[in-house]
């Protein structure tokens, strides 16, 4: 096995290991204080996020779907991230040395690697599951089997570990003419990478996941908005008796299919946008160090590095909190007494103040005053629809 030991810091430079001294940052007393609660404050958020997930999956029957077991390998991969490879990360950034050894170097270095590919693609593996469910939601069931399920679970991290451990410990990210000896200079874990891992191990990692993401969630939002407009449509021509009737409800129709279409187009862009924000600036910086070494300053390639980090502290909160299945089951893990009250009263609320009206027990009529055919069916797909899209 092969270590890197030049600098205070974890960095990427594909050149021998004193090119990058200029790069150092100290840090006083004050600023190591600071930094490091704010980074054990992300590290807690992560470890106690991520096992609030797969808690629920695990105790509540009603999330034991196969959907959600891809959320728990999400939940696993940020887990190891904020457990094996943060907490290092704060001792060797905020001390500028690295005090766990050279076998340990290569381990949380490929460990950083594995865990934050899983989780990018973990992502990249929930949009499709999304786009499958919500595409064709009666016939998801029987695509989508529990064989299937463990088949992209397992692809995901053995892709993972193959673009990781293997070239890590093979030697494969070393620069030409760089030894071993360059590299053990002082104590600190380093990573050197040559621009062709460099460009290889980012393209697998990120920007092929991000197109694919960036595509299935594009045709996703088309696809649910053209079905809400079909919906639409079917209930302004059937559901009502006369032409002024079906002219006021379809105003009320299109107000609520088009709140229904801005909530998907914000869940949406929110997932993106987090996505985007947390890990392009580093696969673009990442590249960068490694054709460049003293191009990028060390304060910065720390920031990204962290940045990209945190994308596993709000993996939970954007996966699951829009979920309000999730949301049921992480009150009944964290304030079981509470939800009780609180339903009781909920429930004793609604039987005293409630307002019955007619048309949410009885079908709408058509001119002859009968049911139409077919609209129990209708109405059953358009709910299980709706479902789909506020589960995003």
């Amino acid at each position: 096995m092969s270590g890197n030991w030049s600098q205070p810091t974890y960095v990427i430079t594909p050149t021998h290991a004193n090119l990058s001294h200029s790069l150092i940052t100290n840090y006083n007393l004050t600023e190591k204080v600071l930094i490091g609660t704010f980074l054990c404050i992300l590290i807690v958020v992560a470890i106690g996020g991520n096992m609030l997930v797969c808690a629920a999956v695990f105790t509540d029957r009603k999330l034991k779907r196969n959907s959600n077991f891809f959320i728990v390998s999400l939940a696993i991969a940020d887990l190891l991230v904020a457990i094996s490879v943060m907490t290092f990360a704060v001792a060797n950034d905020i001390q500028g040395t690295w005090a766990f050894g050279i076998e340990f170097c290569n381990i949380w270095i490929s460990a950083d690697i594995m865990c934050s590919t899983a989780s990018i693609l973990n992502l990249c593996v929930i949009s499709l599951d999304r786009y499958i469910h919500i595409k064709d939601p009666l016939r998801y069931e029987a695509w989508m089997t529990g064989r299937k399920t463990v088949c992209f679970i397992a692809t995901v991290w053995i892709l993972s570990l193959l673009i990781s451990f293997v070239p890590i410990h093979m030697g494969w990210h070393f620069s030409s003419g760089n030894n071993q000896q360059d590299s053990l200079a002082s104590e600190s874990c380093i990573f050197e990478l040559n621009p062709i891992y460099a460009v290889v191990s980012s393209t697998i990692s990120f920007y092929i996941p991000c197109i694919v993401m960036l595509s299935i969630y594009c045709r996703l939002y088309m696809y649910a908005k053209r079905h809400a407009d079909i919906i639409r449509r079917t209930h302004t021509a059937e559901r009502f008796q006369t032409p002024q009737q079906a002219s006021d409800a379809a105003g009320k129709q299109g107000g609520s299919y088009r709140i229904s279409d801005h909530k998907a187009a914000v869940t949406l862009g929110i997932i993106m946008g987090v996505f985007l924000l947390c890990w392009f600036p580093f696969f673009v910086m990442n590249p960068i160090a490694a054709f460049c070494p003293t191009c990028i300053p060390d304060v910065v390639f720390k920031i990204l590095t962290w940045l990209g980090y945190v994308n596993s502290c709000l993996n939970p909160i954007i996966y699951s909190i829009f979920n309000q299945e999730f949301r049921e089951a992480f009150r009944k893990i964290l304030f079981p007494k509470c939800l009780l009250e609180y339903r009781s009263k909920s429930n004793v609320n609604q039987r005293q103040g409630r307002k019955v009206r007619k048309s949410e027990y009885a079908p709408p009529l058509v001119e002859n005053g009968t049911q139409q055919p077919g609209y129990t069916r209708k109405n059953s797909r358009e709910h299980l629809f709706s479902d789909r899209i506020t589960a995003l």
